[in-house]
């Protein structure tokens, strides 16, 4: 098959290009590195000639509902459009468990995301995994100062490379419409898991959880994050994570 992973450099995207690759696979990874733009469709029809599936992995940082809606919508609509184009058969999307119920936020983005995709007119699979073991150290990373502060999150996180072959699984499989969510091997709370990280990592910092205000805050506090009793289960912990290449030590304390 001939996969492009749109987002092919990011955190899940360059794990997705590489299980693709050991699969066999052709791929094209799609970023604006590379000459190809999500947000505005340059470069999209050149890099979809000839594609099999497309797996979208994009992101955006921010918890504007507005501006999460607006790029995901925007994204898809790009993505969708230049794969019927194309003749892409399959369009896989990756989401985040649980958000039914937390319309709100960055969630509003990918909940937009997903209707969007299943709207369109390619062949779909939305697939949802839960939090990423390198979400703590997204966020410790984006906060400046000795003291950082974490929002009250109880989830079931995986690993980014157990989500990228899942993925390239799932755009093997054919368009099913929703794939099983994948989630995490044990229940952790973003705050502990944050401390490990900054503990193992031999950086003091200290770190504060707080309950945020609102539907959003209410969805993380709320478990609903940790997927269901039905979901396929990723066997690498954060503990494993932590200890493996995938993990760059060393969390760097903006001041």
């Amino acid at each position: 098959m001939r996969i492009a992973v749109a987002g092919g450099t990011g955190v899940v995207g360059r794990h997705t290009v590489e299980a693709a690759q050991a699969a066999g696979h052709d791929v094209v990874a799609l970023s604006r590195a590379t000459g190809a733009d999500v947000v505005n469709g340059v470069g999209l029809d050149e890099a979809l000639h000839g594609v099999d599936a497309v797996i979208d992995v994009t992101n955006t940082t921010t918890l504007s509902a507005a501006k999460a809606v607006t790029f995901f919508e925007t994204a898809t609509r790009n993505l969708l459009a230049a794969g019927e184009r194309a003749g892409v058969g399959h369009h896989v999307a990756l989401s985040i468990v649980g958000i039914d119920g937390i319309d709100a936020s960055y969630y509003a983005g990918k909940l937009a995301q997903e209707r969007a995709v299943a709207a369109g007119s390619v062949p779909f699979t939305i697939a949802r995994a839960g939090q990423f073991h390198e979400f703590a150290g997204q966020l410790l990373s984006g906060m400046s100062g000795p003291v950082a502060v974490m929002p009250k999150l109880l989830m079931r996180p995986v690993a980014a490379r157990e989500v990228g072959a899942h993925l390239v699984r799932v755009a093997e499989v054919g368009a099913i419409g929703r794939a099983r969510d994948l989630v995490g091997p044990r229940d952790e709370v973003l705050v502990d898991v944050a401390r490990r990280q900054l503990a193992f990592d031999g950086v003091r910092r200290r770190v504060l959880g707080v309950r945020l205000p609102g539907a959003y805050g209410r969805g993380l506090a709320s478990g609903s994050l940790r997927g269901g009793t039905d979901s396929l289960q990723g066997e690498i912990t954060f503990d494993e994570w932590l200890r493996s290449e995938d993990h760059v030590r060393g969390v760097r304390t903006r001041r």
